[in-house]
């Protein structure tokens, strides 16, 4: 009894102690992780909780700080993360409060400069790896850093204003020092001063820069030749450059060498090839005149022009631009006239021009056909082209070739094909007449048409366009009528039209299937159509196949009986068991199967009030 007591006193005090635990109700670690039997003390040795398994793991000198440093109650709850809560910034927010970004839980030592530096975007390399820190960043403190650009200026603004040889300030030198100083250097020599905007090669490879720089001021020197050569510009007479309006770019002409030489002059508007590769200037520029020159040939070849008489070219009005015919060759040959304009193929291969150009006349010519050839236009008799109102442009019919032959009339607005591949044209050009013809066919074939009598096209109303039915073959057969908007398949494949068209109908007709087959329908008893009020719409349940099987009633459109709880098989077999008047199967009997549903004789109509879809 004695032990049962105390059992019971020791759990009501151990709850009472866990009640109380100073760690709160929130901390779910059990006390032997960390206190042992013998007292509260913690033993950090064999202390089994794990810090690394929070948000914060213990890291580096974070290891041997007591806990209390961070948790300043038993809860444990609230301890700080961020490294400005516990440590005191000595750089002044110089640098920010991510103390990782420099150090690491190690130790305060920073061995990674060059590294943050260059994250920074200013690399320490050159003459700015052996600064120290302070060098740079001054202030109050050494440990303070405030951010001072990255920009080459920020640091060097006296360097810039003192220097004096060139001076950087009054010539407008850029505030950039590396675009004339290496960076990666240990000084600020000049070698690597990029002067790729104006290259200095040749004659322009000058080491002392007041050869150019004549002002002191390197801001105001133009890359423009001119700008430093116009007293040569202005002495050269061989040839005069300021008198012939030259170009005063001399790169136009010259190299950069010494001397001007080799000098080479760009006369791509104007090629000197052949008769005008001349080496000596003045032949063609005389007394000295190289500005305001035409390149237009008759500019040297006037004479050259009026004095040709075979033929001749004044008179004619031929082209003063000779390159049209002749090459730049001595002596004017070959000579090559473009006569595309007019092609001299076969019957107009002609090597006599006079031929064609009579009295020596070649400028104000027409092309037409007629111009040349209205003589035979008229007096061609068969056919008689004046009277039958034929082109006058000869090429629609004729070729080149002489004799006129062969012809090929372009036939094609109405092909002559089958019947109508007839080689004597008055068979359908009767008494001469080849204008004012229509390509419509009763045009030929009214006789045709009216005479018809199989069926007779003309009560039938057919068309009279006969392509619509016929070929061109002689005969007009075969004849395809295209029955597509009523498909001859199965049963209706007659090839006898009147089984269909009675009495030589065929217009006015409808395709209704009820149309033909009224008859069909009244006297179908099995089940009564009539009777029962089936749509006499055919095709709704049967085939154009002969004997109207297979048929397909869709009941369900009605009363569904392939789904549902009416599927047949599963509540009936025979169309009776629902339909109990024979050949009417507009009344039907549910009472038949569901008398007792409500226990009373509702009626069939009154069950299909309720259920009009036959879902119970």
């Amino acid at each position: 009894m004695y032990r049962l007591s105390f059992t019971i006193a020791f759990l009501f005090g151990l709850f009472l102690v866990n009640a109380q635990s100073p760690h709160g109700e929130n901390f779910r670690v059990a006390c032997e992780q960390c206190h042992d039997p013998s007292g509260w003390t913690i033993d950090f040795n064999s202390l089994q909780y794990d810090h690394d398994k929070t948000e914060f793991p213990l890291e580096g000198s974070h290891q041997m700080v007591d806990c209390k440093l961070c948790h300043e109650d038993l809860t444990f709850k609230g301890a700080p993360m961020d490294c400005a809560t516990c440590h005191t910034d000595v750089h002044s927010q110089s640098v920010g409060n991510d103390c990782v970004r420099c150090h690491t839980s190690e130790s305060w030592l920073v061995n990674n400069i060059p590294e943050i530096h260059e994250e920074n975007g200013f690399a320490l390399v050159g003459s700015h790896s052996n600064l120290s820190c302070i060098e740079c960043h001054t202030s109050e403190t050494a440990l303070r850093f405030d951010r001072i650009g990255n920009d080459c200026i920020n640091c060097h603004q006296d360097d810039y204003a003192n220097t004096q040889s060139p001076d950087h300030q009054a010539g407008g030198f850029s505030m950039d020092c590396t675009e004339c100083h290496n960076p990666m250097g240990f000084g600020w020599d000049s070698q690597s001063i990029n002067h790729d905007f104006f290259p200095l090669t040749q004659g322009h490879d000058i080491q002392d820069c007041t050869q150019c720089h004549t002002t002191g001021n390197y801001a105001d020197a133009s890359p423009e030749c001119i700008s430093c050569h116009q007293e040569d510009y202005a002495a050269t007479q061989d040839p005069n450059h300021q008198i012939n309006g030259f170009s005063t770019d001399c790169a136009s002409c010259h190299t950069t060498a010494p001397g001007w030489k080799p000098a080479t002059i760009n006369h791509d508007f104007f090629p000197l090839t052949q008769g005008h590769d001349i080496q000596d200037c003045i032949e063609c520029h005389t007394n000295g005149t190289y500005a305001g020159l035409t390149p237009d040939c008759v500019n040297c070849h006037q004479e050259d022009y009026n004095g040709t008489q075979d033929p001749n070219h004044q008179t004619t009005g031929f082209s003063t631009d000779c390159v049209i015919c002749h090459t730049t060759n001595p002596g004017w040959t070959p000579a090559t006239i473009n006569h595309d304009f007019f092609p001299l193929t076969q019957g107009h291969d002609i090597q006599d021009c006079t031929a064609c150009h009579t009295n020596g006349t070649y400028s104000g010519l027409s092309p037409d056909c007629v111009n040349c050839h209205q003589a035979d236009y008229n007096g061609t008799q068969d056919p008689n082209h004046q009277t039958s109102g034929f082109s006058t442009d000869c090429a629609s019919c004729h070729s080149t070739n002489p004799g006129w032959s062969p012809a090929v009339i372009n036939h094609d607005f109405f092909p002559l094909t089958l019947g109508h591949d007839i080689q004597d044209c008055t068979q359908c050009h009767t008494n001469g007449t080849y204008v004012g013809l229509s390509p419509d066919c009763v045009n030929c074939h009214q006789e045709d048409y009216n005479g018809t009598q199989d069926p007779n096209h003309q009560t039938s109303g057919f068309s009279t366009d006969c392509a619509s039915c016929h070929s061109t073959n002689p005969g007009w057969s075969p004849a395809s009528i295209n029955h597509d908007f009523f498909p001859l398949t199965q049963g209706h494949d007659i090839q006898d039209c009147n089984q269909c068209h009675t009495n030589g109908t065929y217009t006015g007709l409808s395709p209704d299937c009820v149309n033909c087959h009224q008859d069909d329908y009244n006297q179908t008893t099995d089940p009564n159509h009539q009777a029962a009020g089936f749509p006499t719409d055919c095709v709704s349940c049967h085939t154009t196949a002969p004997g109207w099987s297979p048929s397909t009633f869709d009941h369900d459109n009605y009363f569904p009986i392939y789904s549902g709880n009416h599927r047949q098989g599963e509540t009936w077999d025979t169309c009776i068991e629902c339909h109990t008047t024979p050949n009417n199967f507009t009344v039907f009997d549910c009472i038949h199967c569901h008398q007792d549903d409500h226990n009373t004789n509702l009626g069939n109509q009154r069950c299909y009030e309720c259920h009009p879809n036959g879902r119970e």
